[in-house]
């Protein structure tokens, strides 16, 4: 089984912010032991539903909790600059097309307790291989071993991804940074979270200016259908 680090920068965020992540771990330890996976995602991308989903993870793990990290969001994961590897890895695309059994995808980390399925290759469609027999099977033998299992999935605001895992999860939270995202679509995001038919756990805000008096305005909405295609720029 591979051994995944944890980036230099990571740690040192993950310590800076360590009680932030506590607080929002104990808030779901506190709202039922029948939640054991959950989904995060996100309005749009670059609002920290990644950054999110490891740095929970890595407090689940921190107080002796099995916890299990997936890289749902295979088009465009930001987990693979976060995890780094000497040797060659299978992720969770390639579970998913029968490329690679379980156990060669789960990948244990420099962090006690705490395992991860990367995101794998780009598939060609992402859709449709989260509605497939494996990713059920996935849940079934996660819950199983784990304690916790964290899910980051694509942003919900531009993909129906997260949805799909959503509906496969116990619960869901959605991030979304202060100032970038108007609240209508933070509304619409969090309808459709509660759509799947899971336990919506509440809204994480993210990138809050502390030394602002008072929260101002959402910013734009960004464009839909672009996400995950490669630029030059």
């Amino acid at each position: 089984m591979p051994l995944l680090k944890l980036v230099k920068s990571k740690v040192d965020f993950a310590k800076k912010t360590e009680e932030y992540y506590n607080a929002i771990r104990t808030n779901i330890q506190f709202s039922g032991a029948q939640i054991k996976v959950i989904a995060i995602s996100s309005v749009e991308a670059g609002e920290g539903k990644s950054t999110t989903s490891v740095n929970l993870a890595i407090s689940f793990a921190s107080v002796g909790l099995r916890t299990l990290l997936i890289d749902a969001d295979t088009r465009n994961s930001v987990l693979s600059g976060t995890f780094k590897s000497n040797e060659p890895y299978k992720g969770l695309s390639n579970f998913l097309y029968r490329n690679a059994d379980l156990n060669e995808t789960i990948c244990q980390t420099d962090i006690s307790g705490l395992d991860v399925i990367s995101s794998g290759p780009v598939p060609p469609n992402p859709t449709s291989l989260l509605q497939n027999d494996n990713f059920r099977h996935l849940m079934e033998v996660a819950r199983s071993r784990y304690d916790y299992v964290i899910i980051d999935t694509p942003p919900i605001g531009l993909v129906i991804d997260a949805g799909i895992i959503a509906h496969q999860a116990d619960a869901s939270l959605l991030v979304t940074a202060a100032g970038k995202i108007k609240r209508r679509f933070v509304t619409k995001a969090v309808e459709q979270l509660k759509q799947s038919g899971s336990q919506f756990l509440g809204v994480v805000l993210n990138k809050v200016d502390m030394t602002v008096d008072k929260y101002g305005s959402y910013g734009s909405y960004g464009s839909y259908g672009e996400y995950g295609k490669k630029t030059d720029q």
